[in-house]
């Protein structure tokens, strides 16, 4: 049989196809003859034939034919054959497959070979694709070669040790006498691998770690790292004029985790790390990489209040940076330390607000973020100003956003009334169709309660909508304050600017112009028309008119519109005595929670209390569906299923209670039920209670649990018992995320034995935001007659990085005062 080729004549055969096709008939002729030379055991070409066969497994073609020959290759006598054979395990074998068992013997002798090279390539191999049980038959050979004076294997065993303690922690404890002396070595290769190793080692144990710290770690750790940043110039470690960058990184990860809720350890790394700080070059990337490390260090530990703020004015130089990756960690990592260091981060407003108008979306979306962590009541006005101001610029994506945190900002520190619904306003006119639901009873609500600017207000929202209904919510917000206040309008008692003319017949066309448009939705009609009813009230001249306007959409094709006009024709005809009181002006509102009491909600960074809204659930997962998901969690047929509250499709604020008078003619204050799911349950226990008072106060002599922590996903339960039912009780579940990543999809149900009776209320969100940047909240009550202890098992499903997760529990720390 002829010689095969060589590896170097294949590639270039392989490189002058001009098809894929011409490709794949190549690699089939050569894979044929390497298959038959491989039948005939020719020991002479085998090590070549091996190397063209990782060549095509690179390329992507199969080359799993070829296992068996890397084994017999790594049990040849020859080094050549060895390298070879050790480089074809690492690409063809894994600890999936049982034929890498058979490698162990040969690996245990090459462990123990004269030859250094011959050692080390054993050792990167077991380092690479070493299974559990390899790693326990070869752990002894490791140790032992990391206790040895070579340096070149020394650093090897150190990086097998690392792949060891992973795949089997509890061998940990047999190098720990081998670390005592790896730091005192002076080759740079062997202080990287051992800093690895005690990271690794520190990560897998608080014991570990106790111990370290104990044998006092940290000054020989300090040490090693004043040598590197006081040594002259080495041309092997050099890099930048930095003498290794990689080993400096290396060694304060390292502090890091030493210095962690650790006092003294804190302490004896708080010099060197402002020595490094100061004395870095940040020209070039290699220095802008030491101090992030440093940055990161300096802000997990410990540290003094002076190195915080030096760390601090480090990011903030980052984000004079040209380089887009540095700005973007800056902002990240400013984002993180904002609520510790508040007044340091102050520092840098101008620079983070100039971070808005950067091209780089994801700049500008942590920028944006930065900043509103950053408002307060002293500047307010000014940033809002500037988050005005990128509202008016930024692309599509970011108005929701940047939208929602501006009403959270200006609620919370607004100086005055006018100011507030100047900004609100300001906001609906710029990306109305973009705010969430929520904004148009909110708004309504503050207007309301600003009694004494109710005449400015409409005449503002008046102009606004002149000729431009394009914007929904403003539109809204319009139609029910010209329908409420119209009478201020026409008279033009404004005294906050110049009052305008209008006449009772042109706000009428205003609104009969809104009612006809074809942008304007449904609900948007719904508010038109309301307005238009109301109107019939507080003008004189036009009540014919208005009756007119009213009849014709008693034929809408619109139902819900047709049953508005129908009951309002109703009312100037069988009711008109009842008219003036139905339609009369509404009262000052409270703000009152729908799902339970005020939950403090995070917000970029702030602390915000914020009202629970009632959403749908995510689509796919209907309320009946939840229910019967769950009849098997608890295990047994004493289940009872949960009942879920139905989301209506009306605002679910206060302001938006009130907007559809008419629609059911129930004025007694409290709200009509839900309608229920088709389940043959009797009706629920809060059904018949009045609405005030609910709940009590004694919150605080009931604690809280957490009631799931796992993959940086944490649900906290905090307990309210109710006034007028002592066997009510009303959990509020409190959902945060720690991850770098949002979570998405978010549903949590629960089930309860057959004994108690369990109604879960709609979620506040179903996204929960990344860095315990927000929470989702959602109401749990339930009803326990027999004053049994309390048992919950629960069942969570979310997105995340891309993937579908799922996971059950069970809750039984239930304190005794939640149910006793």
């Amino acid at each position: 049989m002829p010689a095969p080729i060589r590896l170097r004549e294949l590639i270039r055969t392989i490189r002058t196809a001009r098809t894929q096709a011409e490709e794949r008939e190549m690699i089939q002729k050569e894979c044929a003859a390497i298959r038959s030379s491989f039948r005939e055991e020719d020991n002479t070409y085998r090590c070549r034939n091996v190397a063209k066969l990782l060549y095509m497994h690179m390329l992507g073609y199969p080359a799993h034919f070829g296992q068996l020959e890397c084994l017999k290759l790594i049990a040849s006598q020859k080094f050549t054959d060895k390298r070879i054979g050790y480089l074809g395990a690492m690409l063809l074998l894994d600890e999936r497959q049982d034929v890498h068992l058979l490698m162990t013997n040969c690996i245990k002798n090459d462990l123990n070979h004269s030859t250094q090279y011959v050692q080390g390539l054993a050792l990167c191999t077991l380092g690479c694709m070493g299974s559990s049980e390899m790693c326990r038959d070869l752990a002894g050979e490791v140790e032992k070669l990391l206790k040895t004076s070579n340096s070149y294997l020394r650093k090897k065993a150190a990086l097998c040790a690392v792949h060891v303690i992973r795949k089997v922690p509890e061998l940990m404890e047999m190098f720990l006498p081998a670390t005592k002396n790896l730091l005192n070595e002076k080759n740079h290769g062997v202080l990287h691998t051992s800093v690895v190793l005690l990271t690794e080692m520190c990560e897998r144990s608080p014991d570990m770690l106790a111990h370290f710290r104990k044998v006092s770690l940290v000054p020989q750790l300090v040490r090693i790292l004043k040598n590197l940043i006081m040594s002259g110039y080495s041309p092997e470690h050099d890099v930048s004029g930095i003498s290794d960058p990689f080993l400096q990184v290396r060694i304060l990860r390292l502090l890091r985790i030493l210095g962690r809720n650790d006092d003294d350890s804190s302490e004896a790394m708080n010099d060197i790390l402002a020595q490094v700080a100061t004395n870095t070059e940040t020209s070039k990337n290699v220095g802008n990489a030491i101090l992030y490390e440093t940055v990161l260090t300096i802000m997990d530990i410990k540290s003094e209040s002076g190195l915080r703020v030096l760390a601090i004015n480090i990011l903030g130089r980052f984000l004079l940076n040209n380089d887009k990756n540095i700005r973007y960690v800056a902002l990240t990592s400013l984002l993180k330390t904002v609520q510790t260091d508040h007044n340091a981060v102050q520092r840098h407003r101008s620079t983070i607000v100039d971070c808005l108008k950067d091209l780089d979306v994801s700049i500008k979306r942590r920028a944006m973020e930065l900043s509103f962590a950053l408002v307060n009541g002293n500047n307010v006005r000014g940033m809002m100003k500037e988050l005005l101001y990128f509202l008016d610029s930024c692309e599509p994506e970011f108005k929701a956003d940047c939208a929602s945190g501006i009403f959270l900002a200006a609620e919370k520190y607004a100086p005055s009334k006018r100011w507030h619904i100047d900004t609100i306003m300001r906001v609906l006119t710029t990306a109305g169709s973009y705010v969430r639901d929520d904004a148009v009873p909110n708004l309504i609500q503050l207007i309301t309660n600003s009694v004494e600017m109710h005449a400015y207000t409409v005449q503002r929202l008046y102009k606004a909508i002149l000729g431009d209904y394009s914007q929904q919510p403003l539109v809204q917000v319009a139609s029910w304050c010209i329908g409420e206040y119209g009478d201020l309008l026409v008279s033009g008692q404004c005294e906050e600017e110049e009052p305008i003319q209008v006449t009772e017949d042109e706000v009428l066309d205003i609104l009969e112009s809104i009612l006809i448009s074809n942008m304007s939705a449904s609900v948007t009609r719904g508010y038109a028309l309301t307005a238009i009813m109301k109107l019939s009230t507080r003008f004189t001249c036009t009540v014919n008119r208005i009756k007119k306007v009213v009849s014709i959409y008693g034929s809408s094709i619109d139902v819900e519109l047709q049953q508005r006009a129908v009951e309002y024709n109703a009312l100037f005809k069988k009711y008109d005595h009842m008219r003036p009181a139905l339609l009369e002006r509404m009262p000052v509102m409270e703000k009152v929670t729908t799902n339970g009491p005020t939950e403090i909600v995070q917000t970029n960074g702030e602390t915000e209390p914020a009202v629970l809204e009632t959403k749908p659930p995510p689509s796919g997962l209907q309320p009946g569906s939840q229910a019967n998901d769950l009849l098997d969690l608890l295990g047994g047929s004493d289940i009872t299923p949960v009942i879920p509250t139905v989301p209506t499709s009306k605002p679910a604020s206060a302001g938006g209670e009130l907007l559809d008078l008419l629609g059911d003619l129930n004025l007694t204050g409290s709200p009509v039920p839900a309608p229920a799911p088709q389940i043959s349950q009797p009706p629920f226990l809060l059904d018949g209670l009045p609405s005030q008072p609910l709940f009590n106060d004694i919150a605080a002599g009931i604690p809280s649990i957490t009631a799931y922590n796992k993959n940086g996903l944490k649900i906290d339960f905090t307990f309210e018992r109710s006034n007028t039912n002592p066997s009510v009780t009303v959990i509020t579940i409190q959902a945060s995320n720690s991850t770098e990543l949002d979570m998405t999809d978010f549903v949590f149900q629960a089930a309860v034995p057959k004994t108690f009776q369990l109604q879960l209320l709609s979620p506040s969100s179903s996204v929960i935001p990344a860095f315990n940047s927000g929470t989702i909240t959602q109401v749990i009550k339930v009803l326990n007659p027999q004053k049994q202890q309390l048992r919950m098992r629960i069942k969570l499903t979310y997105n995340h990085k891309g993937s579908a997760m799922q996971d059950l529990a069970e809750v039984n720390n239930f304190p005794p005062q939640s149910w006793q």
